[in-house]
């Protein structure tokens, strides 16, 4: 049976080219919405996000992250963009304080990733970002507007896709199954 729930599962990708195309106010609303309506534990709600358009911060957090993995790892390219080129980052903080908060924040990400999907729009889930945060969290964390007690958990980078690729193929044995 294939509603279009499973469709979108089965056709989201991961997508690593966007165009230059700022969100729109609705589609962004709509994935703020698809994150809020997220279950989570005790319905807590342990998480914030910050959705960021602007290029001038972007194009900070990209330059900051490219100079902390080049120093890491020699062998990175130059030109490599941890947030992929994408016009629109959301930027996931958990609450420190609830144990449930990095599977309570990766739901709402998944959330997002097939509201996204849904709409048009492509989008990959970054945890790479984490670099910048154990760097420089002093700087990042007040700029990108984290509360009190929060630390990054996840990040998903969102456009329209410049590009698709095949799905990825599943490795045997991931699965038991008990009766």
């Amino acid at each position: 049976m294939q509603n279009e729930v499973l469709k979108a599962i089965n056709e989201r990708r991961s997508i690593r080219a966007y165009t230059p195309d700022r969100l729109t106010d609705e589609q962004t609303n709509i994935l703020v919405r698809a994150a809020l309506e997220a279950p989570s534990a005790v319905n807590r709600q342990p998480y914030h996000f910050t959705f960021v358009q602007s290029a001038e911060t972007l194009s900070a957090f990209r330059n900051e992250a490219a100079r902390l993995l080049k120093a890491q790892r020699p062998d990175m390219p130059e030109d490599f963009d941890i947030l992929r080129g994408a016009p629109c980052v959301c930027f996931v903080f958990a609450d420190t304080e609830n144990t449930w908060s990095p599977i309570d924040t990766g739901i709402a990400v998944e959330n997002m990733a097939l509201a996204a999907h849904s709409i048009g729009l492509g989008s990959v889930i970054l945890g790479m970002p984490r670099a910048v945060f154990e760097a420089n969290a002093e700087t990042w964390k007040p700029r990108l507007e984290c509360p009190e007690g929060y630390e990054f958990c996840v990040a998903i980078a969102f456009g329209v896709p410049a590009g698709t690729k095949e799905a990825h193929p599943v490795r045997e044995g991931l699965v038991s199954f008990i009766d």
